[in-house]
This record gives C-alpha cells, sequence and structure tokens, in this order.
C-alpha cells in the first residue's frame, strides 16, 4: 500500500522541486502534529492565515452550527445567507467611512482580480500601477501586476497596460497619470521582506490618486486582521483606500476572499453589463461563519494590542551572530541573516528542531516569523530558544565559510 507521502508526490500538482514534505495529522493552538506524535512550532501562521491559531474552539462550533444548517445555495449574490451579511456588517464597520460594500470571493487571488476590474470598469480606463517586489497572487491578472520579472517571463503575454514603480521612491509616482485606472500597493510589502513605508509614502501617494482621478486599492491580504498591530494597515499608517483587499485571515482557516469598496463604485459591476464579476463559490456561508467567529476572537482576546508586545519579545530574544537584523513592528517579522546562504540551511532545518518557518519570494536573505497571534510569553520564549539552537546548529554544521 503507498504511503501518504508517495501518494502526494504521485498525484498532487507539486509547486517545486523540493517541497517541505511534512505529514501533519493534527494541529491545535500555535503547534503542528505529525503521524508519530513529532510537535511543531508552527511560525508562520500558513502564510498569515492561521492569526487565532489551529483548531479554535469557538471557529470549530461555528463551523459544525454552519455546516448543520446549510452550505452551498446558489451562485453568490443571488439569495439572502446570514453569514455572509453578518460578516459584511461587521467588516465595513471596522473599515473606514466609504467602504461600505463587501464583496466575497474565495481567496487572495480572487480578491486581486476583482478589484482590478472594479477599477477599470469603474474609471474606464486601463492603466495599472505596481509596484517592484510586490506580491499579488498566481492567477493571470495578479500575476501581470506581480512585481517580479523572474516569475511573471514564462506565461507572457499578460496583461497590457501595467506600469512597475518602486516602492518608497516618490519620484516613480509620475507614472501615475490620468489615463491610469487604478495603483495596488502592499501597505507593508510582505514577500519583498517586510518592507514598510517611509516619509509618508502612502500619503502621498494617496494624494497623487486623487490628483489625477485613480482608484488606490491596497492589499491587506497579508497585513489584514491585526498582524500589523493594528487591525488593517489602513488604520495603522491613516491613510483609506478606494478599494481593500482581504484573504488568509479573512476566513478564519477557511478559504475566503474579499474586495471592499464604497456602494457607488461597487455598484458599477451590476450593470452594462449586469454580472459583471460572478463567483459560484465566493462567501461560501461555512467560510463566512468561520471568518465573523474568528474575527470574534480576534476582538474578545485583544489579540491587536498584544501583537507588538509579543513582537518585542522575539526581537529581544532573538539575538545571534547569524542575525543581522529583524524588521516588522507587529508578528509578520523578517529575520534577516548575516549571509544569505545561511537562510536555505535554517528553513530546510527547522523542522528537525520541532519548528515551521519559511522564506520569501523577493528576499534572499531572511526568514519570514508569522506566528498565530494568540501565541504566548511562555511559547515565544521556548520558540526562541529551539530557534537559537537552530541557528547554531546553522552556523557549525550547514558548510558554509
Amino acid at each position: 500500500m503507498l504511503t501518504n507521502r508517495q501518494l502526494f508526490l504521485s498525484h498532487l500538482g507539486q509547486t517545486s522541486p523540493s517541497p517541505m514534505m511534512l505529514e501533519i495529522e493534527r494541529a491545535e493552538g500555535v503547534f503542528m502534529f505529525g503521524p508519530d506524535g513529532e510537535k511543531y512550532f508552527d511560525l508562520i501562521s500558513g502564510v498569515s492565515v492561521s492569526n487565532t491559531g489551529h483548531h479554535h474552539p469557538k471557529i470549530v462550533e461555528a463551523v459544525k452550527k454552519q455546516a448543520d444548517s446549510f452550505m452551498h445555495l446558489m451562485v453568490y449574490g443571488e439569495i439572502i445567507q446570514s453569514p455572509q451579511v453578518e460578516y459584511a456588517r461587521r467588516l465595513t464597520e471596522l473599515l473606514p467611512k466609504g467602504l461600505d460594500s463587501c464583496y466575497f470571493v474565495n481567496s487572495g487571488s480572487e480578491a486581486v482580480e476583482g478589484g482590478l476590474k472594479l477599477a477599470r470598469r469603474y474609471t474606464g480606463r486601463s492603466r495599472i500601477v505596481h509596484f517592484r517586489s510586490a506580491y499579488h497572487g498566481s492567477t493571470y491578472g495578479a500575476l501581470s501586476v506581480q512585481g517580479s520579472e523572474e516569475y511573471r517571463n514564462s506565461f507572457r503575454p499578460l496583461l497590457p497596460d501595467t506600469w512597475m514603480a518602486s516602492f518608497n521612491d516618490e519620484k516613480t509616482l509620475s507614472l501615475i497619470d490620468n489615463n491610469t485606472a487604478c495603483v495596488i500597493i502592499e501597505p507593508v510589502q510582505a514577500e519583498a521582506g517586510v518592507i514598510y513605508p517611509f516619509d509618508n509614502f502612502l500619503a502621498k501617494l494617496r494624494d497623487r490618486c486623487n490628483i489625477t482621478g485613480t482608484l488606490l486599492i491596497f492589499d491587506e491580504i497579508q497585513t489584514g486582521f491585526g498582524r500589523l498591530g493594528s487591525m488593517f494597515a489602513t488604520d495603522k499608517f491613516r491613510v483609506v483606500p478606494d478599494i481593500i483587499l482581504l484573504a488568509k485571515a479573512l476566513g478564519g482557516g477557511m478559504p475566503l476572499g474579499a474586495f471592499i469598496s464604497s456602494q457607488k463604485i461597487m455598484d458599477s459591476l451590476s450593470s452594462n453589463p449586469i454580472l459583471g464579476h460572478i463567483t459560484t463559490f465566493g462567501g461560501h456561508p461555512v467560510s463566512c461563519a468561520a471568518g465573523l467567529a474568528a474575527l470574534d476572537v480576534i476582538i474578545d482576546e485583544n489579540l491587536v494590542s498584544t501583537c507588538c508586545y509579543k513582537s518585542d519579545i522575539f526581537r529581544k530574544e532573538l539575538v545571534h551572530p547569524l542575525i543581522s537584523e529583524i524588521r516588522g513592528d507587529g508578528l509578520l517579522m523578517a529575520v534577516k541573516l548575516t549571509e544569505s546562504r545561511y537562510v536555505s540551511y535554517i528553513v530546510s532545518k527547522a523542522p528537525a528542531f520541532g519548528l515551521i518557518l519559511d522564506y520569501f519570494l523577493f528576499c534572499a536573505d531572511s526568514f519570514r516569523i508569522a506566528p498565530p497571534l494568540i501565541i504566548s510569553e511562555s511559547e515565544i520564549l521556548q520558540a526562541c530558544r529551539q530557534l537559537k539552537d537552530l541557528l547554531d546548529d546553522g552556523l557549525i554544521n550547514s558548510g558554509i565559510k
């Protein structure tokens, strides 16, 4: 009989020649467990998905309760479903004024696709400005606004009239003109290695968009729901976009995405033609129920207000000869090593030290730490001890001179 490992390699499409290949049997809190009792600290949260940890009882109960009532009924937007409408209400109450109309989809890439379509439809313009080293997903529209030629070139031709600017470079804002439908930006560039805006770059971008009548899109798919120490980056930086994109932690561990804008802008998808954007499973009631429960957990357990404090513990404890810098105010951190060659060794050896770590797509000298927001102080201290043991091993045994 074939093992799960053999079946995985034989029948699942692979994303790289060397997948992590960990077999996980169950997960609880900040830990994952293998079939033979292996225990791993989850220090990446499924790439910022599991903000409330694994198997949170309130989220599991919400999923079970909704599944007992109904699951899929009809394509999105035709039938009133209480998990959808209640979650949309709660989200728009948390967001700045003007972001009051929510369109649910299935994933972050789909949220990006919907946001780009909405901007082109509403403005009647074609140009899209995006940023170098940005990541927005792998579907064709999202790939067209990704900031890496390495990932884009093999799939050309992509969307026309997309223009790449440089993050934190005010001079490149001149690319935004009266032909520009939208600018899409991560308020904090995650896959670039947690790069923050400086010198009021986001405010200057907002001003330029106002002058040219361009819609500003914030991709908060990784930064949303408390990960930066504020519920959303728009709160942290006090800049309000015209469209905000959400996913990952939005679903509380279930697949869910959304693009949110004003009612006036969103209405442009409902006519000329009707059904300007449609999705079968977007806003699945079980996913919305899970997301709503996760939002309650984030608020009730004060996970936003403790995020930066927990980040400071990591920063204080992770002092090591291999670490040259730790970037990030909240629980989205980039640990920069003295030599980029150490990163692959550290990430690949992490499971042997009871840790799950991850790379950044566009930052070769750093690895990611983004644990569930529920992680406790004692868990952070233990994770840091194991991580320093791993770094010691890298310093001695990596074979890098």
